[in-house]
């Protein structure tokens, strides 16, 4: 089985482009929604969110996601505290996913920060998706329901596309100029050559 990471900044596409994969049979893991599953239910995650952030991080069972993004969106070494806690986990979950998987030659991952954690270097290949920061800024505004300020707060988190092309082996433009179906065919066909 071949691990391929789809990555790319916040309002890039990159969901949407991992949909249109999905379209061709190839499973995609979620990373950042199986994320929030995981810090509602998985016990070592609450423990240690709730030592970094207090108990009442917690409501209902479910994390404050607002005041923790609140938190950590200024305070990096905060948000370096939260990841360490967060994505060992859900790395675990995506090897056992992938073991449910076996059967398929080729999984995608997706997820937002695989080059700034450095996770690419578990994957066989690496798929970004680009579009330019004010389509992006739009995007997420109008997804999200928050002002402008607060997505380019989100971006400073993030490395830029030009830092991300240097290491990724397939790059989209999810840009609503260039066909996305057509650019994953091509990727498609280029992996199973590879497969080869």
């Amino acid at each position: 089985m071949k691990r391929v990471g789809l990555t790319g900044g916040i309002g890039s596409g990159k969901t949407t482009v991992a949909h249109v994969f999905e379209l061709f049979g190839i499973p995609v893991y979620y990373a950042d929604l199986r994320a929030r599953k995981l810090t509602n239910s998985h016990s070592v995650i609450i423990r240690q969110v709730k030592c970094l952030f207090g108990s009442d991080i917690y409501f209902e069972g479910c994390l404050d996601r607002e005041k923790v993004a609140g938190a950590v969106f200024s305070d990096k070494e905060l948000l370096g505290k939260l990841t360490s806690i967060i994505h060992p986990v859900v790395r675990s979950d995506f090897n056992a996913w992938c073991d449910e998987h076996s059967n398929n030659p080729l999984v995608l991952q997706e997820a937002a920060i695989l080059f700034e954690n450095e996770s690419y270097h578990l994957f066989d290949k690496m798929i970004l998706v680009k579009a330019p920061v004010e389509l992006r800024v739009r995007r997420v505004v109008q997804r999200d329901q928050v002002d402008r300020e607060a997505v380019l707060d989100r971006m400073k988190n993030q490395w830029d596309d030009e830092n991300k092309e240097r290491l990724a082996d397939y790059v989209i433009n999810c840009d609503e100029k260039h066909l996305v179906i057509k650019q994953v065919m091509k990727i498609i066909n280029d992996i199973q050559l590879w497969e080869l």
